[in-house]
């Protein structure tokens, strides 16, 4: 008996609120922007008929077999496949991507999708086995250790408690495992595991709105951990304490690298690369750190330093614009500051305490436990007053001088930055996508609490539906398109809510931000522990 052609189409998710609030649309320069133009590079369709003219799904993913389980060979051999000449080509949801990549960028993704898509039922599977409350509590909240809030706190400790080296070698794989992982993301602009039929288990708001390809999480987990078990293995004996810290260290790295196939939010891929980026970081780090250091740290080496800077702010302005409002970008640009930062700040206290090599002198029987408690209040108290400070008044400076750089035709917008011709001012407070604000820690500690709730099943980002309709398109390829699914598809692109509105002065503002959250770490903190002499 033949099947139902329904039978393997997933069926439309059902909408689920975006956990980002609703865009703000910025207070418009009286005669600058055009009305409709601010903040909507990329209009949504509200229509049956916009999205008949930009959203109909290609032939391009894969099939399954009659008994539901999914043919790699199949899916690859459906990339082989002609069009539909009778189907208009702009009315596919991959010519989304296909009109906002370049070429080569939309074939390299379409090369590596149906891969994506493969894994998706088997991902589905592994969740439904292995699915329990307990496990949802633990590796929701484990997650956590992977965020780069948790990073952005925790980094300066190193350099506070007498480990310079370490904390800098932490940076720099971090650092570089954030701006690798999201030039990738959003080069490729690769969908993250399509839900349904997974669910994602998720604490935070912004990583459902970035791509999945690689996994930001595994490769930092993976370059973090196999720095501690280096330290663990020059400095400690083979014995009961030794095996407990590798014990910790390798269930911190298993936690958030399984853990990101557990709650949907990556596939088999996703972290596999992520895992080689981060063992390729870290070889990288443990090969040329040392000589790296020795030159931004000698007396005098102030062209090295400007080289470090100049090529880090090159680094973030190449970086590549995606097809959709994605938050990588950000995190890259924050995570660049700091590697800035340190190493401005620690040269700067090299040349002024010759001998330190860049580290703050720390020495536990000197300053005690009472004095390490001093240092970590205080650098803390520096780095919170200084970055919500800092960042409302570069929101205040930079607009004109933005305006001023526009006018004179040197500007270089980033799609989905507003430019500052067309705002008037900058809201006083705006989400930071990179860390949570301090009037959000009360809401993130209440999601802590229930944890066991943060599960969401459907799109939860524009690049989420057009992957749902390109799926499904596919599935029901030898059947004429509906009104009704133009229909769903029209009202599943109209109400997925879009990050904010994103303003251009927020790249330079980040930059300078996070720089100075470095410089502060180990800098001006190394000067005042030392003044106070603890």
């Amino acid at each position: 008996m033949a099947a139902n052609a329904d039978d393997d189409i997933l069926p439309f998710p059902t909408l689920q609120p975006n956990p980002l609030p609703q865009r703000e649309e910025p207070e418009k320069a009286s005669s600058l922007a055009a009305p409709g133009a601010v903040g909507e590079p990329t209009p949504t369709p509200t229509s049956a008929s916009e999205v008949n003219e930009s959203s109909r799904a290609s032939s391009t993913t894969g099939t399954t077999t009659p008994n539901g389980s999914s043919s790699l060979t199949s899916l690859l051999a459906a990339y082989e496949r002609k069009p539909d000449a009778d189907k208009d080509a702009g009315n596919r949801p991959l010519d989304h991507y296909k009109a906002r990549l370049p070429a080569w960028r939309n074939s390299l993704r379409n090369a590596v999708l149906p891969l994506i898509r493969w894994e998706t039922p088997h991902l589905a599977e592994v969740q439904r086995w292995a699915r329990t409350p307990a496990l949802d509590v633990y590796f929701g909240l484990t997650a956590n250790l992977g965020t780069h809030t948790f990073y952005v706190i925790s980094l300066p400790l190193g350099f506070w408690v007498g480990a310079p080296g370490l904390a800098r070698s932490i940076v720099f794989v971090l650092a570089f495992g954030v701006f690798l992982t999201g030039v990738l993301k959003d080069l490729l602009c690769l969908p993250r595991p399509l839900s349904p039929p997974l669910h994602r288990i998720s604490m935070s708001g912004s990583a459902a709105l970035e791509y999945g390809f690689p996994s930001t999480h595994t490769a930092n987990a993976v370059s973090v951990g196999l720095l501690v078990n280096r330290v663990l293995v020059d400095n400690m004996a083979p014995g009961p304490a030794y095996y407990t810290f590798q014990g910790l260290n390798v269930l911190y790295v298993l936690s958030i690298t399984l853990g990101r196939v557990y709650c949907g939010m990556h596939g088999f891929l996703d972290v596999l690369t992520g895992a080689v980026i981060g063992a390729l970081l870290y070889w990288a780090r443990m090969t040329s750190g040392p000589a790296v250091d020795r030159l931004l740290l000698a007396p005098g080496a102030i062209v090295p330093i400007v080289a470090w800077v100049l090529a880090i702010i090159v680094a973030v302005r190449l970086h590549p614009e995606p097809a959709d409002d994605c938050p990588c970008f950000d995190d890259a640009v924050a995570f660049m500051g700091v590697m800035a930062g340190m190493a401005v700040g620690q040269w700067c206290f090299a040349a002024a305490y010759p001998g330190s090599n860049g580290g703050i002198p720390y020495d536990l029987q000197h300053t005690g436990a009472t004095g390490t408690a001093l240092r970590l209040v205080l650098g803390v108290a520096l780095i919170a007053v200084w970055r919500p400070t800092m960042k409302r008044a570069l929101h205040r400076l930079l607009p004109p001088l933005f305006r001023s750089i526009e006018r004179h035709g040197l500007s270089m917008p980033r799609r989905f930055f507003t430019p500052a011709s067309e705002y008037k001012n900058v809201p006083a407070k705006i989400a930071d996508a990179t860390f949570v604000e301090p009037y959000a820690f009360s809401s993130l500690f209440s999601g802590m609490r229930r944890a066991k709730r943060a599960d969401s099943v459907g799109p939860q980002s524009t690049a989420d539906v057009y992957e749902s309709i390109a799926y499904r398109r596919y599935k029901k390829q030898d059947e004429p398109a509906t009104k009704e699914d133009e229909l769903k598809e029209a009202e599943m692109l109209s109400q997925v809510v879009r990050p904010r509105v994103k303003y251009d002065v927020e790249v330079v503002t980040k930059l300078i931000v996070y720089a100075g959250v470095a410089i502060i770490a180990t800098h001006f903190c190394g000067v005042l522990f030392l003044i106070l002499n603890i």
